[in-house]
């Protein structure tokens, strides 16, 4: 059986949605077809489609194979085009991971901009506030905020964000602008537990700081929600310039304690480092970075 040829059938049939449709598109018979992907899973020994007289889709197993069969047949297609000299348009699929609110605001402009400018070149984004495994789910490029830990990833470091404290003008108000962190006792806070630790606010450049304790009057999980109860009047928040760059810049919030802000946060973009790198990934490297450093260098808060 060749492998690369029932690899290429099966995600004919995928994305045409039909043993007859993907037959009629690659111009083989049915029976041919039917009997590539039967020999397929035979090898395989696992069920990949589930097939009813209406309708086809992917079982658990053919999800995750049909997604590896799409790298596979991307990097095979790399390597000859390396091999054989060519250096026409780029093609293939890219995986791409960022958190969530970035992701909105800068990764997606940027996607846009780019899928415009390569047609031949599928982009496959994953927004998350969780730390992604590159390896382990199939991930081509990460955009990571924060100190990076050693490992045998690349980075390129594309700007900075700030740790921010912010709250309404209304509650400043109501309540007073607190003068240094230690007043924060006197304040209602709102937890946001993806940035850090909920119990205390650490404050500082890392050569003098100051840990503070906060029990929140309101915890939440995502940034967002965080924001808009700050807008609201419930209380201070702490998260990233970014995250509330909207809020900042419309008047709904306001930056306070900005002289005892810790170290701003590195923004990096990283790959596993592959040799040689795909060609795809690397246009998509040289076309994102400088994008996003000035999106990052020009955003308010």
């Amino acid at each position: 059986m060749d492998r690369l040829e029932a690899m290429s059938i099966l995600l004919a049939v995928v994305d045409a949605g039909s043993l007859s449709a993907a037959a009629r598109r690659l111009g083989m018979p049915l029976p041919t077809v039917s009997r590539k992907v039967a020999e397929l899973e035979a090898h395989l020994r696992a069920r990949l489609l589930h097939r009813t007289t209406r309708q086809l889709s992917l079982t658990e197993a053919g999800a995750a194979y049909v997604a590896a069969c799409r790298r596979i047949l991307d990097d095979v297609g790399e390597a000859e085009r390396i091999a054989t000299g060519e250096y026409g348009a780029p093609k293939g699929e890219l995986a791409v991971t960022a958190p969530i609110v970035f992701g909105r605001l800068h990764i997606v402009p940027v996607v846009a901009e780019f899928l415009a400018q390569y047609p031949e070149i599928r982009i496959k984004l994953l927004l998350t506030d969780r730390v992604v495994h590159l390896m382990e789910e199939q991930i081509d490029v990460a955009l990571r905020i924060g100190e990076l830990p050693d490992s045998t990833l690349v980075a390129s470091r594309v700007g900075a964000v700030r740790t921010v404290v912010c709250a309404s003008p209304a509650y400043l108000a109501q309540r007073g602008v607190p003068a240094e962190p230690a007043a924060l006792a006197a304040h209602d806070c709102i937890g946001f537990d993806v940035l850090e630790s909920r119990r205390a606010w650490v404050f500082g450049d890392g050569k003098s700081t100051v840990s503070v304790p906060v029990i929140p009057r309101l915890e939440v999980n995502t940034a967002e929600a965080a924001i808009a109860a700050a807008t609201l009047g419930v209380g201070l928040i702490r998260v990233l310039s970014y995250q509330v760059a909207d809020a900042v810049g419309n008047g709904a919030l306001g930056v306070i304690l900005r002289d005892y802000e810790p170290a701003p946060l590195p923004v990096s973009l990283v790959h596993k480092g592959q040799t040689p790198l795909p060609r795809k990934l690397r246009v998509f490297l040289d076309f994102a970075a400088p994008r996003l450093r000035a999106r990052i260098t020009q955003a308010p808060g």
